[in-house]
């Protein structure tokens, strides 16, 4: 009798793999239902083991990750931080960009840091929202970012801009000697990651934050070299650092570091980048890590409407899955 529990139990756990992506394919398949989702591909421990795309989109079609490709700018800052570029998250922004300061800088200017910037701290006048038309349409919108008024001091209540990305791929583009794509390219050698498309401003600078292209497995891939301790690219003490509580989200009361927002989804800690429309990359750490990202329409608001709210409910059910 003992002898067949055994047996029993033992054929239960060479199952639950197989169970457990059934499980998982016929979530990906009720997901169908969800009209602005384009892709989810998902990653668990080494492996992709779920991909799956609607209305004729498909998880290696590129698309617009809009602001989830704050994290990517994040892992770009960690990287030239490893490599002595930036002296770290203390480096003052107007020793970079010196020359796009307005005349007479607030004093508040000179505690500014990358940091700041990072963890949407920087104090300045958010320049997304109802902001970020007038600030898209001006000459020059590092300058225009830098001039913008403090309405906090730096290091002070989360102050969600675009611009505050933007100014640290200004800052990757002058320190690095190249263009942050370039310096993409080369520094996130992560296999299956590529940028196939990125807007720049009218000086060239390639917009950090908002209006990069990549496929939901290339999305995928870059959440997985966080999820494997930095796969010899990012360092796992960035890593460690981009998530460590750092502000508080005034759009949804969670916490948030550099780049990412940080919870707990379907039971477990998730650290997240989310883009306008419900471009996500899901994070799941631990001893066996899971990684979903899912793309969608993206000029479609999903916070409002509640579409958010069903993405993550997605996201806890598929990791419960597996």
């Amino acid at each position: 009798m003992q002898r067949r529990s055994l047996i029993l139990a033992a054929t239960a756990l060479l199952a639950a793999p197989r169970l457990a992506r059934a499980t998982a394919a016929g979530l990906l398949q009720e997901a169908g239902a969800m009209q602005p989702l384009r892709a989810i591909a998902v990653w668990r421990d080494g492996e992709e083991v779920a991909a799956q795309g609607y209305r004729g989109y498909g998880p290696d079609q590129p698309t617009n990750i809009k602001s989830a490709s704050k994290s990517v700018i994040s892992a770009l800052a960690g990287i030239a931080i490893a490599k002595g570029v930036f002296s770290g998250p203390d480096q003052r922004v107007d020793k970079v960009l010196t020359r796009d300061l307005p005349p007479d800088p607030d004093p508040r200017m000179a505690s500014l840091t990358l940091g700041h910037l990072l963890s949407m701290q920087a104090g300045l006048q958010r320049q997304s929202g109802p902001n970020y038309g007038r600030w898209v349409s001006s000459p020059n919108w590092v300058r225009a970012a830098l001039a913008a008024p403090f309405e906090t001091d730096p290091g002070g209540r989360m102050q969600y801009s675009t611009a505050s990305s933007h100014l640290v791929s200004a800052m990757l583009t002058k320190a690095g000697g190249r263009s942050t794509l370039a310096l993409a390219r080369d520094w996130l050698d992560i296999p299956g990651f590529a940028i196939t498309a990125w807007e720049r401003d009218p000086q060239g600078i390639y917009l950090g934050g908002n209006q990069m292209a990549m496929s939901t497995r290339s999305l995928m891939a870059f959440g997985a070299a966080y999820a494997a301790g930095g796969q010899g690219v990012i360092a796992p003490e960035w890593i460690d650092a981009s998530w460590q509580p750092r502000t508080r989200s005034f759009f949804n009361g969670e916490e948030y570091g550099y780049g990412w927002f940080i919870s707990r989804i379907g039971g477990r800690d998730v650290r997240y980048g989310w883009g306008y429309g419900g471009q996500m990359v899901y994070v799941f750490p631990g001893a066996v890590p899971v990684v979903i990202a899912m793309t969608s329409e993206p000029d479609q608001p999903s916070a409002r409407t509640g579409y958010r709210t069903e993405l993550h409910a997605l996201a806890g059910d598929l990791v419960q899955s597996l």
